[in-house]
């Protein structure tokens, strides 16, 4: 377990904010009361008194939020001052994971990009950029391999993929680098030593705005963005046709009985 301090630096003229990393801590049991008395114990080896301590942050783990019995209720158990702050770097790449694999077709999309993982989201930014920025060079490269390649599965796959960037994925790749482009600056934001938490709300605030604008005006303006896309790559601008699959009607359903449909831009 890592160890971080953050505290306030004095001055002839000025007060600063200063955050060091102390080191890490060997733990070879997690349970709530045994990481609680460890990380006492530790700041106490460094002369650093709990009843000083004025806050207390850890990730998303249940021993150390838990308000029960975690790590942050038994020190203000002990000092009532020691005001507890979630991490807000990983509230943040949860938020964004769990907007992401929600959809089936999101999910496919970035797993194309990187591996699926829930830490870390707003990072896959650059690998969705670097696709974005040279589409047109990625999809030569790979129609290449797929015609050149002594390796037949990944001269296959290669061709595979490129078959499948069509206009669904253009409209993809323009929607998730806007989002995790804006997600990206708030995060670093977070991390920084120096973040106040006045600060934090506020760029917490600006998010959620741009997602409010997001949703009315992002999607037809991200369509505009992947039908340019589209044009200089001499791709069709028309979402994939969903193959419709009729189920068999129950006994108890009149014949009038319609399926709900939807076109394909309704669709995506």
């Amino acid at each position: 377990m890592s160890i971080i301090v953050r505290y306030l630096k004095f001055s002839s003229n000025s007060v600063t904010v200063e955050e060091s990393f102390l080191g890490f801590l060997d733990v070879n049991d997690t349970m709530r009361k045994r990481l609680f008395d460890i990380t006492g114990e530790e700041l106490k080896s460094l002369g650093l008194e709990p009843d000083d301590m004025h806050g207390q942050g850890y990730d998303n783990g249940a021993n150390m939020k838990g308000k029960h019995q975690g790590v942050q209720t038994r020190f203000l158990n002990e000092n009532h001052r020691a005001f507890y702050n979630p991490c807000g770097f990983p509230s943040l790449n949860l938020t964004l994971y769990y907007m992401a694999t929600i959809s089936s077709k999101e999910r496919v999309f970035l797993e194309r990009s990187n591996s699926l993982s829930q830490m870390r989201w707003e990072s896959r930014v650059e690998s969705v950029k670097a696709i974005k920025l040279q589409l047109a060079d990625v999809r030569e490269a790979l129609l290449e391999i797929g015609e050149n390649d002594g390796d037949l599965a990944i001269a296959d796959k290669a061709t595979a993929i490129a078959e499948n960037i069509g206009f669904d994925f253009l409209v993809s790749i323009v929607i998730w680098y806007q989002v995790l482009d804006k997600m990206n600056i708030v995060s670093k934001s977070l991390q920084s030593k120096d973040i106040l938490l006045e600060i934090a709300i506020k760029e917490i605030r600006r998010l959620i705005d741009f997602f409010k604008e997001f949703r009315e005006n992002g999607f037809s303006k991200a369509i505009d963005e992947a039908e340019k896309i589209a044009f200089e790559m001499g791709i069709n601008p028309i979402f994939a046709q969903k193959r419709v699959i009729k189920r068999k009607k129950q006994s108890d359903e009149c014949s009038s009985s319609q399926e709900a449909s939807f076109t394909p831009l309704r669709e995506f």
